[in-house]
């Protein structure tokens, strides 16, 4: 994202070379202890009543509880807005998300499956409009509605960061939408598979539904293995068909802003094609550019442990965004935005439930793995 479309109002905030280097060391710290945690705690868990809870827990939980945990101690020592600016949470998602390509087989998507791109069409157009409709009723800054919708639409912070870029919002509102996808997508990930279970959904419908609903990637993972293999195979193509359509939403974002939001007048130039290019996400371009590498690499032969090398990289990435999140969360920003922002969300994220498991039941009622 452009400089401007992060940069918030003017902010007291140390911008010392040493701050920054000293933030990024605490991330790498941290994202080390979580790395540790997920090895760890299931062996320290074995035989014990928490087993199943221990193994259950995947990196993310872990990365954000150490995250909040070190934001509150570097805010009580009077450290967390110097430090601050070598969090990088943005950086991290962006690099994770690339190496994110590498793994997904574009033909596998075309091909296999179907139901998961007509899912993904019609699951971000109603939860998306949802959205926008609802955040104008609640009279929400135009930006905030945009990042908002698409993340409970498509992806969660990846796909608020696109928005961002592309409607050129201001570094609090994507830091309060980051806090919101986090808020809602972690119960997510345990309650979802248990409500699978409950409701006696086969392991196609139970995956569709977890990828369709569940807003980050990482989350979507965590839920699908529990729910099981098949669910987590499932699940894994249903988001990331819906990752892919982040650039598809970027664009319609850009267009709509620079045509219609920020026009002031009629007499005002209609945007060039520089001005699109400026707003464009450019790390989906990286990520579409790794899927094709990817695919490549392997319908010629390649090693995929290769592709494991880049996916444990990409883990590392997303370890240290959600560790980032952690760290830049603010309970103020989301005391200062007031109830309409979280009432939003929460009424968007039950319309998803529901649509999406809609959706699932129709499309892969009858689908099997394998």
């Amino acid at each position: 994202m452009t400089e401007q479309a992060t940069e918030a109002e003017p902010k007291a905030r140390p911008s010392g070379v040493g701050y920054a280097v000293a933030g990024v060391l605490v991330v790498l710290v941290l994202g080390a202890v979580t790395r540790f945690l997920e090895a760890q705690v299931p062996k320290w868990a074995d035989g014990t009543a928490f087993e199943g809870v221990a193994k259950a827990v995947e990196f993310p939980v872990y990365a954000i509880a150490l995250g909040l945990l070190g934001n509150f101690v570097l805010s009580r020592l009077a450290l967390r807005d110097a430090l601050s600016n070598g969090f990088r949470t943005e950086f991290f998602i962006k690099t994770g998300l690339v190496l994110l390509g590498a793994s997904i087989n574009l033909k596998v998507l075309v091909t296999a499956a179907g139901p998961a791109i007509i899912q993904a069409l019609l699951l971000i157009s109603i939860v998306f409009g949802f959205t926008w409709w609802l955040g104008g009723v609640l009279k929400l800054e135009d930006k905030l509605r945009a990042l908002l919708a698409s993340a409970v639409s498509i992806c969660g912070v990846s796909a608020a960061i696109a928005a961002a870029g592309a409607v050129q919002a201001k570094r609090e509102q994507l830091a309060y939408a980051a806090s919101l996808v986090i808020a809602f997508a972690l119960p997510s990930i345990f309650l979802l598979p248990w409500l699978a279970d409950v409701l006696n959904l086969s392991d196609a419908v139970a995956g569709a539904w977890i990828g369709g609903n569940i807003d980050t990637t990482a989350a979507v993972a965590a839920a699908g293995a529990i729910a099981g293999e098949e669910a987590l195979q499932i699940a894994t193509i249903v988001k990331t068909t819906q990752n892919a359509l982040i650039g598809l939403v970027a664009i319609a974002l850009t267009a709509y802003f620079a045509l219609k939001v920020e026009r002031r007048s009629a007499a005002e130039a209609r945007p060039g094609i520089g001005q699109f290019w400026e707003r464009f996400p450019k790390f989906v371009l990286g990520f579409i550019a790794a899927s094709i590498i990817g695919t490549l690499y392997l319908a010629w032969g390649g090693d995929k442990a290769a592709i494991g090398t880049v996916n444990d990289l990409r883990t590392w990435f997303l370890i240290f965004a959600f560790v980032a999140i952690g760290l830049e969360f603010s309970l103020k920003g989301l005391k200062e935005a007031g109830w309409r922002p979280v009432a939003l969300f929460a009424s968007a994220t039950v319309v998803n439930i529901v649509v999406a498991l809609g959706l699932a039941a129709v499309l892969f009622g009858n689908f099997h793995v394998g």
